[in-house]
């Protein structure tokens, strides 16, 4: 039998290691307290459930060539299935669009184990436990970012990075920064590459923006094509 090249098994074995330390991380006692609140009290819809309730990891294609970028699990998203953006209405905008760009297997995503495989594109948060009202702190950012630091790094073969909202962008390109508005664009020197990946920004899919029509299916389609497919910045 046809063994597996070590490159090919190196951005997966790093991603696994990488993956158990953010499940188990405490390093933020603040985000433990909330984290484990959320999976007590739990939601009327999910009483019956086990809520995850530990640090979530990225979760995609270890070849990926786009990365994209959010900001935390959802208190009864991620926190409560393990997987980012799973199981909420964030989750659902989504994987909808990146099943419709041929970049998700299906649509929805509603927990782990549900067959979702992403082809090409792997996801990652700046901050690995949800924050309360999700604000994290600027030390629960520094905390965090080793393990971001680390998994981008484990993602050789990421071309261009798309960022989801102000955190998201703040998190990649430093204080800084352009100006965070959707559909901005800046470059980043990634440690796999010696030229500049081009950023992409979008508004958050989280459902404010996306109920109220700040973030249009259209306009966030159109953001992805071009972080498909992107040129110089």
């Amino acid at each position: 039998m046809t063994q597996p090249s070590k490159e090919k098994t190196r951005p997966r074995s790093l991603l696994r290691v990488l993956a158990d330390e953010i499940e188990s991380c405490t390093r933020c006692p603040r985000l433990v307290r909330h984290r484990e609140a959320v999976s007590r009290i739990k939601r009327r819809a999910y009483a019956d459930e086990t809520y995850w309730g530990r640090g979530v990891a990225g979760f995609g294609d270890p070849d990926a060539t786009l990365l994209v970028v959010g900001l935390a699990p959802g208190a009864h998203g991620a926190n409560r299935t393990g997987r980012a953006f799973t199981g909420d209405s964030s989750g659902d905008f989504l994987y909808a669009a990146l099943h419709r760009a041929g970049l998700a297997s299906q649509p929805s995503s509603t927990a782990r184990g549900d067959g979702l495989v992403l082809r090409g594109v792997f996801i990652t948060l700046p901050v690995r436990c949800v924050p309360p009202d999700n604000k994290p702190t600027s030390a629960e950012l520094a905390r965090c970012r080793p393990f971001f630091d680390r998994e981008i790094a484990a993602l050789g073969r990421v071309r261009s990075v798309l960022a989801l909202g102000a955190i998201a962008w703040t998190a990649l390109l430093g204080a800084r920064a352009p100006r965070f508005a959707h559909g901005a664009t800046a470059a980043l020197v990634l440690p796999s590459r010696l030229t500049p990946t081009p950023v992409f920004a979008s508004y958050h899919v989280s459902r404010q923006n996306t109920q109220t029509g700040r973030l249009t299916p259209e306009m966030f389609d159109e953001i992805l094509r071009a972080a498909m497919r992107p040129a110089s910045v």
